[in-house]
Order: C-alpha cells, then sequence, then structure tokens
C-alpha cells in the first residue's frame, strides 16, 4: 500500500494548541483546492511514491510522539487512513490538517482533526463540506484563515452559528501571513496580526489568535520546516 509523498520533516509545530512542540510532518502531495493565499503549492505537483510501511519506518524511528499529517490535502488520498490508524495503533499522537472540503468521516476518531474552514478571500469556501462541522469532537479544533475584514466577519458568523467555541478543543484565528511588497502570495497582501488582535479583543470572541510560529522562526518561504 502506497501514498504520494512531497516531504518529511521534523521540526517544531508552528500552528494549532501543540504550537511550540517538536513534531514529525508528513506531507502529501496534491490537493483539489487552489486557496489564493496558499503557501505549499509545491505540494500540489512534487512528490514521490511512499510505501506506508516505509514511512512507518522513519517516523517511528524518531522519538518524538507528535506527528501531523498535512498537504496538500492529506485526505485526497484514501491510503492515509491506513497510515493514520497504524501511526496510532504505535501510540503516536496524530494531528490531521484538513482543509474541510472532503468528508472527515471516515478519519480514525483517535486523531485530532484541524479543520480549516475556507474563508471568502480564500476563494474555495464554496467546496467546503459543511458536514464536518457537525462532526467535530471536543479534542478538535477548526482554524480560519484570514486576510481581510470580510474574511473575519465570517469566521465570527460560523463560529457563532456551530458553537464552536464550545464545542472543539479550540478555535484558531489565522492571520494570512504578511509579504514584503513585491512579493505577494497570489495578490494575498497578509493581514497584521496587531489588527486581527483589535478585532479580537473588540468583539470579546473566545477564540484563539494564531500566528505561523515556524516562519518567524525561519524565513516565511523555508520549506521542511
Amino acid at each position: 500500500m502506497t501514498l504520494r509523498i512531497n516531504e518529511t520533516f521534523f521540526s517544531i509545530q508552528g500552528e494549532s494548541t501543540w504550537v511550540g512542540e517538536p513534531c514529525v510532518f508528513v506531507r502529501l502531495s496534491g490537493c483539489p483546492l487552489r486557496c489564493r493565499y496558499c503557501d505549499t503549492e509545491y505540494a500540489f505537483r512534487e512528490g514521490t511514491t511512499r510505501t506506508i510501511d516505509s514511512l512507518l519506518d522513519e517516523v517511528l524511528a524518531n522519538p518524538c510522539t507528535l506527528v501531523e499529517i498535512t498537504g496538500g490535502e492529506p485526505l485526497a488520498q484514501r491510503n492515509v487512513h491506513t497510515l493514520i490508524s497504524r501511526l496510532l495503533d504505535a501510540q503516536r499522537t496524530v494531528l490531521i490538517e484538513t482543509s474541510g472540503a472532503i468528508d472527515t468521516e471516515p478519519v480514525d476518531p483517535r486523531a485530532h482533526i484541524i479543520l480549516d474552514v475556507k474563508t471568502p478571500d480564500s476563494g474555495e469556501s464554496a467546496r467546503m463540506v459543511w458536514e464536518n462541522l457537525d462532526r467535530l469532537r471536543p479534542h478538535d479544533e477548526v482554524k480560519f484563515v484570514l486576510s481581510s475584514r470580510n474574511d473575519y466577519e465570517f469566521a465570527k458568523e460560523v463560529t457563532a452559528k456551530h458553537n464552536l467555541a464550545k464545542r472543539c478543543r479550540a478555535v484558531l484565528f489565522s492571520p494570512v501571513h504578511e509579504q514584503p511588497k513585491g512579493l505577494e502570495i497570489l495578490g494575498a497582501s497578509g493581514l497584521h496580526p496587531r489588527q486581527l488582535a483589535q478585532w479580537i479583543l473588540a468583539d470579546h470572541l473566545n477564540v484563539r489568535l494564531q500566528v505561523q510560529v515556524h516562519k518567524i522562526i525561519w524565513e516565511p518561504q523555508t520549506r521542511g520546516v
């Protein structure tokens, strides 16, 4: 049994409530979405075919017990569910970073889903499988990537409508990382964290502001971190 893998690496977790912890990352190739602010476009096409056994050998050789399965869109490859369950059987804590555009029902319930709800500025909000919000468990997390006030209002409305703050481990509001002028990714110049913090505080939201810590530790375009 195989998967198409873009990269594997050991780094510091830069997002979610697990931020700051050492983590083994397995990034799968391919994604059905084309978000305007995507910072991993290289994962759309680049990759090699790996057996699940070889991936398990590599990941389990690292004593770190936190593993993130990401992409691309990891759930776009059906065989990923075998990898997830086998990692969980090996007593690893498994995080699944998914766009929300693919049904999460088959995911092993022991895994921690980090569901990225696509906002209007992503250009892909119409692809969202809204039933995925109904499937969230108390140990799962929801992430909104925001690049404007319009995105913020959308995220605020969805959070309230689905009572996410009380149903999930965390609701993450993450600003699109600001790019230097002339280097904006796909036209998305970013949202300053201070501006987002002011909006959250003014509205007394029960959410967590999340910045991408790995883009602060390393240069924002660095791969494999």
